[in-house]
């Protein structure tokens, strides 16, 4: 479905990083994310040191948001710890599925991740034997269950030896498509299908 309309989608940063301070890339995208008008970035670890989670705050700012961008480091083919309490509390029994659980439906949500390995070890014949894509598949399919379309992953590859005109790079690419999606100019059916996203392979409508 590719969104045409004009009005504007909130967008809503899910960031989790356990040592922000000590991160490149992450930290720049996070930074470019904050630059964006309509988008709020939700620093987890930063508000949850104690992993004590105010659920009705999370909830309302999910409820107040149509797009959800879980940001974080590709920790062990997941997600820091953070973001699974985060799913376990937040994505209430009868609020984001099940009997009544419709408060997610609609919306659109994807993972913004960095991975400290090339993208070739991420292929069938590499290393790590599944894409990104495949191993994110727990993620996808919490999305499907709320009844939110999930998009391909925004990833930055190789991140140990990125340059900083590479990361820079990714942090434009990074706004580009929070800007499209706040716009509306991303064809959502096509970012479903695609293995990735990224700085030149985000599908926009009309080009």
């Amino acid at each position: 479905m590719a969104v045409t309309t004009t009005a504007l989608h909130p967008v809503l940063v899910l960031f989790a990083h356990p040592a922000v301070a000590r991160s490149r890339v992450n930290l720049r995208l996070v930074e470019a994310a904050r630059a964006v008008p309509g988008v709020t970035v939700n620093d987890l670890y930063e508000r949850y040191p104690d992993f004590d989670i105010d659920v009705a705050r999370e909830q309302e700012l999910l409820a107040a948001h149509d797009v959800v961008v879980m940001q974080h480091p590709f920790y062990w083919y997941s997600t820091p710890s953070i973001l699974k309490e985060w799913q376990d509390l937040v994505l209430e029994h009868g609020w984001a599925y099940g009997r009544g659980g419709r408060a997610l439906v609609g919306k659109v949500m994807l993972n913004a991740l960095t991975a400290g390995g090339p993208e070739q070890a991420y292929r069938p014949d590499g290393p790590n034997q599944f894409t990104i894509r495949e191993l994110l598949a727990p993620l996808e399919q919490t999305a499907r269950l709320c009844g939110m379309h999930y998009l391909a992953p925004f990833v930055v590859f190789g991140t140990h030896r990125l340059r900083p005109a590479e990361i820079e790079a990714h942090a434009a690419g990074f706004a580009a498509l929070l800007t499209g999606l706040r716009d509306g100019t991303v064809d959502l059916e096509a970012a479903g299908r695609a293995p990735l996203l990224g700085a030149s392979s985000s599908p926009t409508h009309g080009g």
